[in-house]
């Protein structure tokens, strides 16, 4: 079984940064392609950004490309997301997600909140 767990989120200012935490409780950390999501009030849960198992490639929202930056540690079993000049829109509840194949495990959430 995976276990995700979230951290670092908080009540920021527009402009601050945030890091986020993914901590994974699995041995084959890293045979799992790693991404965050987010869900705003009333608003259908989006993918932020994802890091691929293989070689690390990397993809972005529109809306945080620039700006946000995720990362993996694999001797760490974490995933890291790395938010800089944040807005008021980027306020929502952030969720890691672990993938293989049909497998995929949710953590339970972690809220940012970006004040204008």
């Amino acid at each position: 079984q995976v276990q995700l767990v979230e951290s670092g989120g908080g009540l920021v200012q527009a402009g601050d940064s945030l890091r986020l935490s993914c901590a994974a409780s699995v041995r084959t950390f890293s045979s799992y392609a790693m991404s965050w999501y987010r869900q705003a009030p009333g608003k259908e849960r989006e993918l932020v950004a994802q890091i691929s198992q293989y070689d690390g490639t990397t993809n972005y929202a529109d809306s945080v490309k620039g700006r946000f930056t995720i990362s993996r540690d694999n001797a760490k079993n974490t995933v890291y997301l790395q938010m800089n000049s944040l807005k008021p829109e980027d306020t929502a509840v952030y969720y890691c997600n672990a993938a293989k194949g049909r497998l995929s495990r949710w953590g339970q959430g972690t809220q940012v909140t970006i004040s204008s």
